[in-house]
């Protein structure tokens, strides 16, 4: 259940940095979310596509937003608070 709710957050996470709505977080969107939630150096916004991007085609997809949750669930929690 907990987990269910942890892939709710997360949905709900990429579609409010999704801006335009295609289905990806390009790295201005996500340059754009991390500004929002506090955080906007470019180095930063660098990394964290880099940490989440794993097929490197420049977008960050569900999938891949998921599999980060994953990877780091105290840090996803904090932002999906911040909702």
């Amino acid at each position: 259940m907990a987990d269910d709710h942890a892939k709710a957050g997360c949905e709900r996470l990429f579609k409010r940095f999704d801006y335009n709505g295609d289905g990806k977080i390009s790295l201005t969107e996500l340059a754009d979310a991390l500004k929002a939630l506090g955080s906007s150096s470019p180095d930063e916004v660098r990394q964290r596509m880099e940490e989440i991007d794993k097929d490197r085609d420049g977008f960050i997809s569900l999938e891949e937003l998921f599999d980060f949750q994953h990877a780091n669930p105290d840090l996803m929690k904090e932002v999906i608070k911040q909702l």
